[in-house]
């Protein structure tokens, strides 16, 4: 049996604090019950979370928010169990694909050796209705080069030999989930795990403090609605695909 199978890491790759515990933290809590060791990887400093009718846009108060955000993050993980929280720090709002991150990644990719990738859809999906805030740009950006990084780069000891040669060797992820996809295929079943996400959730007051009871009425009608067909009270939906 390869490694990749045995191995049961988890790399969770996103643009913001809050958009694992919005997207995927009923899948990390089952999979931390099942025994695997879940990491996340926040793309963003986390500096543009202040509120919409802010009046003062000072370093002083972005620091302020960056220190906020990044500690509820880590409260939400722990709530989950994940083992750690690792954070790039690209200025918030203006992600790009681009080389450098593709390799920062690669890095992470290839020092953990996840099992499993989750990333952000690099796509919009336009049917029913597009969900404004699941397609933040900067959601795109991760999402491109999270699966950049997973094929082919961090399995090819040719690209960016510089990893390579500081003893970083080639990773082959076996199973990639991308959230928020034009396509789904593949529901996993959260009811046992829901509650501990919405307590996830709450961890990020600054964000979602204020609007508290809509957003959990609105995920758990979300979750209800893609369990539904599938005979599960909850459920959250991926696009999966095996590498090989």
């Amino acid at each position: 049996m390869s490694e990749q199978i045995l191995n049961k890491v988890a790399l969770c790759i996103v643009a913001h604090a809050d958009d694992t515990e919005f997207g995927i933290a009923g899948t990390v809590a089952s999979w931390v019950r099942d025994g695997w060791d879940v990491y996340y990887v926040i793309c963003t400093d986390c500096s543009g979370g202040g509120p919409d009718d802010a009046e003062d846009l000072s370093p002083a108060v972005r620091q302020r928010t960056v220190e906020t955000r990044k500690l509820e993050q880590r409260a939400a993980a722990q709530i989950l169990g994940v083992k750690d929280v690792i954070f790039l720090d690209y200025p918030d709002g203006l992600l790009q694909p681009t080389l450098e991150l593709r390799r920062e990644i690669v890095r992470l990719i290839r020092q953990y050796r996840p099992s499993r990738l989750v990333c952000q859809s690099p796509e919009r999906s336009w049917t029913p209705t597009m969900i404004i805030p699941r397609y933040h740009p900067d959601h795109l950006a991760a999402g491109q080069a999270a699966l950049a990084a997973a094929y082919p780069a961090a399995q090819n000891p040719w690209d960016f030999p510089e990893l390579f040669e500081e003893g970083l060797k080639p990773h082959k992820v076996s199973e990639i989930y991308i959230t928020a996809a034009p396509v789904l295929n593949h529901y996993i079943d959260i009811t046992e795990t829901m509650d501990v996400k919405l307590e996830a959730l709450r961890a990020h007051e600054s964000q979602v403090g204020h609007n508290l009871e809509f957003l959990e009425r609105m995920l758990r009608d979300g979750a209800g609605a893609l369990g539904e067909p599938h005979g599960y009270t909850y459920a959250e939906a991926f696009h999966l695909t095996r590498n090989g």
